[in-house]
């Protein structure tokens, strides 16, 4: 079920408010476009400057939106484990198809911290769980060995991998078996994330060219790798400029070109730096996008 390009959405915003509008009509050109599947709330929309209740708001439209069309794996993670108890219960009350849980950050918990922390999620709930293992982002880092002794747990079905260690897919492969959803969670690695074997990405890139960002994938799921090369190759500079300043600034300032959706962010973000910019903009042309 989950495989292929799913994109990290961004959260819509207008006035400083959710935009709600907007947000339905970027599901509705992401399924367009070949996305096949959807992830709000992870970091990409901004989920640190969300309330519980737009949290739990945009978690809700993305999936009726959806409309059973392509799976959502919904954000759900948090530092505090009965915080994101609260997000796994109603990612599964409102129908999401599996929760999307990001190691806890900020207060550094040991190995036999991370466990007790995703038993008590895997245990909270019946839906699926996607470990989303970011260490440049929580200072966690969760081993091949730990992720090895979740993966027993019947519904730790996967992990977005966010580490750039393409040797982990290997490492993880050998822990937790083949059948471990392995998703890529960094576009510019993805190509050799998915030889490896992995089976997609939670793609930042993919709010902006979806269509591409799809045939990539396919790409790769097929085996055709001179075909995803091709691909990786007009991809590539655009993974990069929206990286220069924070993912997801870079990704919303694309989608205004596009005029799918307003640059707007939340503090403590900003809006882009004009050579920024110029760089967005160069690296869609080459892709083809402008």
């Amino acid at each position: 079920m989950f495989k292929g390009s799913m994109p990290a959405l961004v959260t819509p915003f207008r006035n400083g408010e959710l935009d709600l509008e907007t947000l339905k009509r970027l599901v509705e050109w992401q399924i367009g476009e070949g996305s096949t599947g959807l992830v709000p709330v992870g970091t990409t929309g901004e989920s640190p400057t969300l309330t519980h209740e737009e949290h739990e708001t945009v978690v809700a439209e993305v999936v009726k939106a959806a409309a059973g069309r392509v799976p959502v794996i919904a954000g759900a993670g948090s530092n505090n484990t009965t915080e994101a108890i609260r997000f796994v219960q109603f990612a599964q009350r409102i129908g999401a198809d599996a929760a999307l849980v990001v190691t806890p950050y900020y207060n550094k918990p040991t190995q036999r911290g991370l466990i007790a922390h995703f038993t008590a999620l895997h245990d909270c709930a019946e839906i699926p769980i996607v470990i989303y293992n970011i260490p440049g982002r929580s200072v966690v880092d969760m081993t091949p060995a730990t992720m090895g002794a979740l993966a027993k747990l019947p519904r730790i079905i996967g992990v977005k991998d966010a580490t750039g260690d393409l040797a982990r897919v290997s490492q993880q492969r050998a822990a937790c078996g083949p059948d471990f959803v392995q998703l890529s969670g960094e576009d510019a690695t993805a190509l050799g994330f998915n030889a490896h074997g992995g089976v997609g990405c939670i793609s930042v890139t993919a709010n902006v060219a979806p269509r591409l960002c799809a045939e990539f994938q396919q790409a790769t799921l097929a085996g055709d790798y001179a075909k995803a090369l091709a691909y990786q190759d007009r991809l590539m500079p655009l993974h990069e400029a929206i990286f220069i300043e924070p993912g997801l600034v870079g990704a919303k300032y694309a989608l205004s070109k596009l005029g799918l959706c307003s640059e707007e962010v939340r503090s403590p973000l900003t809006g882009l730096e004009d050579s920024t910019k110029a760089a967005i903009d160069a690296a869609m042309k080459h892709a083809g996008l402008l």
